[in-house]
């Protein structure tokens, strides 16, 4: 697997250099709204997927060769927190660079104390609940069967008192699900318990795990946001500054980058420094050659990786 992938454009992080440390598709939870697809292996057992020595070495690589780096950040494939080295890892980049640390994370395992233990040297810490019932958390998130809401919230509570650096909360709201005023009223109460510094709402605007899971008007957002509090922001789209990037191979690149989330081509063209041009003739050549395919969600083109079978 690839450790380290992009920069990509973060509606909220700028420039982002991702790094990946657990198989794809390997997390607590089987959210109906992923864009990276239904779960293939759902565990709360933390495994050593990939050592520190690997990965700090991926990122010193990255860092001499990518001018424009605004975050190193913990995302990708899965649930990073179930790697057990991540606190390892989150040291020794700190020991080579400046550039802050984030971690998004699920937040189901923060009820432990040594997952909050781990995370505890990032810069930011971006936990995500999108339902503070048992019954919106099953049906939205489809957790692992001895992950518990309140234990979850819980433990977000407890590190927001331990953790020292930025926390910023996000909520995806998904049509039907956990837009209804119950549903408000709990992730509200969880919100004030919590004490995060920003609050993030979101919806399904990328190409879902279910076909079922609907995007959330921008009225009602607004609605929603005036109840959970003003510490709430809506998440939209934004400019990205044009930036130059050393890339030895556009077409690896841009697969590096799809094959983790669903891009358009803006996204691309920006994240790497080049021209929609340059970027829909490689398009082209991958789509010919049956690794990507094109899908069209809320009036936009996504380009997604084609998988066998």
């Amino acid at each position: 697997m690839s450790i380290i992938y992009g920069p990509v454009p973060s509606r909220r992080l700028g420039f982002s250099l991702g790094v990946d440390i657990v198989p794809f598709k390997t997390c607590t939870l089987d959210c109906i709204y992923c864009q990276l697809g239904r779960t293939t292996l759902r565990t709360v057992r933390r495994r050593e997927y990939i050592g520190k020595k690997d990965v700090l070495k991926e990122i010193r690589k990255c860092l001499r060769n990518h001018k424009f780096i605004d975050y190193i950040t913990f995302a990708g494939s899965g649930e990073p927190t179930l790697n057990p080295g991540i606190g390892g890892i989150i040291a020794g980049i700190k020991e080579m660079t400046d550039t802050p640390v984030a971690v998004l994370t699920n937040g189901t395992l923060l009820y432990r104390r040594d997952v909050r233990r781990d995370l505890l040297g990032a810069d930011l810490v971006v936990p995500s609940l999108d339902s503070a019932t048992v019954r919106g958390f099953g049906k939205i998130n489809r957790p692992y069967s001895s992950l518990d809401v309140g234990r979850i919230i819980d433990g977000i509570v407890k590190f927001r008192r331990e953790y020292k650096g930025k926390l910023w909360l996000e909520i995806m709201f998904v049509k039907g699900y956990n837009d209804t005023d119950a549903e408000i009223d709990g992730l509200r109460k969880a919100v004030k318990a919590i004490k995060p510094d920003r609050v993030h709402l979101n919806t399904v605007v990328r190409p879902p795990a279910e076909e079922f899971a609907g995007i959330v008007g921008k009225v009602r957002m607004k609605n929603i946001a005036k109840k959970i509090g003003k510490e709430c922001d809506i998440i939209c789209d934004v400019k990205w500054k044009n930036s130059e990037l050393f890339i030895d191979d556009l077409r690896e690149t841009m697969m590096d980058i799809i094959k983790r989330r669903p891009v358009t081509v803006r996204d691309l063209s920006l994240s790497l420094g080049v021209k929609k041009g340059e970027v829909v003739k490689n398009f082209l050549v991958l789509e010919k050659l049956g690794m990507i395919k094109v899908e069209k969600k809320n009036n936009k083109t996504f380009l997604k990786e084609k998988k066998n079978g």
